[in-house]
């Protein structure tokens, strides 16, 4: 069984920009993610890698609540540099990489092989770093679940809905994602991964309450996590895809009704209002478990 992080909001940082860096950490996210890819631009992937040595420890300092965030570091596509951007990312420290256009399992295992040596150059303990997949093209879309088990570094999975959508030819709407977006979370679920987003598409800044029903809404289809590129997201995010205070009480309720009626030979039972039996219950045992 793989230890999975508690995440329920990921924010994207450009490793470029050190005013938005040094306040990541206030943010409240469960984890940064510290950019090479998009958010910085080709001729400056360089200073982005060797930003990496101060940013991966500001950002992982304790925010307000006293927790801090897991670092992350999104890296490029094409190999050269990839193995360029894990070897920076893994000398800094971080904790997870963001492994960008997954081409099928092989991929996968060549990335993490990498890992492997780049642990061992600066002395880390083998396997000290985890990885999130990203499936971002047509031909990976019939391999997820063969990339969500490719490895055991793997932790999560997400579609990139804008590179996909180019890909295919559509436009990045919730029409067109729909599928592989419920796709990545039959595929995680079936590895024993987190899945990474939601259905649909990110809703306007001024649509907050357009976003998180959006939310509400990936979250009831089970997805566990997703990536913002805002701040004003973050706090939507760990509401609606966290466990809320009246959840948690409910469900506490709810077990312990249930191992009432087992102590009594009864695997099915009525609480408040519902039928409850094994699978409903196991549902309430995992959102005990997720961070509030």
């Amino acid at each position: 069984m793989i230890d999975l992080p508690a995440w329920r909001s990921l924010l994207y940082v450009p490793a470029t920009q050190p005013r938005f860096v040094e306040r990541a950490h206030t943010r409240g996210a469960d984890a940064i993610i510290l950019d090479l890819e998009d958010a910085v631009a080709p001729t400056e992937k360089d200073k982005a890698r060797a930003a990496l040595a101060a940013a991966v420890p500001m950002v992982r300092q304790p925010g307000a609540d006293g927790r801090g965030a897991d670092v992350c570091v999104r890296v490029n596509r094409p190999l050269r540099m990839a193995v360029a951007d894990i070897d920076a990312a893994i000398a800094a420290g971080a904790d997870v990489l963001v492994l960008t256009k997954l081409m099928g399992p092989d991929h996968v295992r060549l990335l993490a092989e990498h890992m492997t040596e780049a642990e061992a150059a600066c002395g880390a303990p083998p396997g000290r770093t985890r990885a999130i997949g990203l499936v971002e093209t047509a031909d990976s879309l019939p391999q997820m679940e063969a990339i969500a088990r490719a490895s055991p570094r793997l932790v999560a999975i997400g579609v990139g809905g804008e590179d996909l959508a180019t890909d295919l030819g559509a436009e990045a709407t919730p029409d067109a994602l729909d599928l592989p977006k419920r796709m990545c979370v039959l595929a995680a679920r079936a590895a024993g991964i987190l899945p990474l987003g939601f259905i649909g598409t990110v809703a306007g800044l001024g649509d907050l309450d357009g976003y998180r029903q959006m939310l509400r809404r990936s979250k009831a289809i089970g997805f566990a996590c997703a990536s913002a590129i805002h701040p004003v997201h973050v706090p939507i995010l760990n509401e609606e895809y966290g466990a809320r205070p009246e959840e948690v009480a409910r469900a506490g309720r709810m077990v312990a009704a249930f191992e009432a009626a087992l102590a009594q030979g009864i695997g099915a039972v009525t609480f408040e209002g519902q039928m409850i039996d094994g699978p409903v219950v196991a549902r309430a045992r995992r959102l005990l478990t997720r961070r509030t």
